[in-house]
């Protein structure tokens, strides 16, 4: 009786062992100074937890321009190098004593000295602002005659389109052939003078001018500020400011010393003694390459 009862006392000792290490689930609180126990799930499933809220973030904010090329707008170019540019060319402007942006430019390029030079005016006289290298300009002296020549126009022209998304970085479009350069090649049988001619990035030219990706960027948006309908280019065999154009080359047509008369005529507009005392009278510092 007494082994029984001994074997008795080691089972339940046994079984309260057993439950203190498999835990049953329950864990006591105190209330009231009364133990009571509460039921805790563990390892509480997913799907069971609070979901989490979707945000629709289109609502939020505008969506960003594409500003890859191929999809740039004027505007976009503008965004882009618009702080820049001005920063850069703001000071030869206030040394000019023009604003910027100003109401007229023009741009003279020469071919023999590889410069195109920048001009400008409010209400008054044009003023020398700066020139830029020209780094590429294909041909020789003498007008543009026909598609595939190769041959940087001459003459007086107009920027007619901005092309922002040009495969040389930027690009301005000159109104070549204009009226004259139509009617003598009429009067000719020149049924194909060429066309698309531009001012343009990078540093190569089968009959447009190369100015290179930094140079573009300043002329396209001083351009694009002022209104390409206010921007005159003048393209010109050499300075007709230091020498007379000579229209007598080889190979050059007779109706040659007419273009060269209109070219020294407009060119008179654009004295060489304003040139020279503002062109090197200032050098801002120019900004890292980005």
């Amino acid at each position: 009786m007494k082994l029984k009862f001994e074997t008795i006392v080691l089972l339940m000792v046994a079984a309260a062992f057993l439950a203190s290490c498999t835990g049953t689930g329950k864990k006591p609180a105190k209330t009231g100074g009364k133990q009571v126990f509460r039921v805790v799930k563990k390892h509480q499933p997913v799907a069971s937890r609070s979901p989490i809220p979707t945000i629709d973030r289109s609502s939020m904010l505008p969506p960003p321009r594409i500003l890859e090329p191929g999809h740039r707008t004027t505007q976009d170019v503008l965004d882009l190098f618009g702080s820049y540019v001005e920063q850069e060319l703001k000071p030869y402007f206030q040394n000019a004593g023009v604003s910027y942006p100003p109401k007229k430019l023009t741009f003279i390029a020469l071919k023999q000295e590889k410069k195109l030079e920048v001009w400008a005016r409010d209400d008054g006289d044009y003023r020398f602002i700066r020139d830029y290298d020209i780094k590429a300009a294909s041909g020789v002296s003498g007008p543009k005659l026909r598609q595939g020549d190769k041959q940087v126009p001459e003459g007086i022209y107009r920027i007619v389109a901005l092309n922002p998304n040009s495969n040389y970085h930027l690009s301005m479009k000159l109104n070549y052939p204009n009226e004259f350069d139509w009617f003598h090649a009429q009067r000719e049988g020149r049924f194909d003078p060429g066309s698309d001619i531009f001012i343009h990035g990078d540093s190569v030219s089968a009959g447009c001018l190369a100015m290179g990706d930094r140079a573009i960027e300043e002329l396209f948006v001083l351009t694009a500020q002022v209104g390409p309908e206010n921007v005159k280019v003048i393209i010109a065999p050499r300075d007709p400011r230091v020498l007379p154009l000579d229209p007598n080359g080889y190979g050059l047509p007779p109706w040659t010393s007419e273009l060269y008369r209109m070219i020294s005529a407009e060119m008179e507009f654009f004295s060489d003694d304003i040139r020279v005392s503002n062109s090197r009278s200032l050098y801002p510092v120019r900004s890292p390459l980005r």
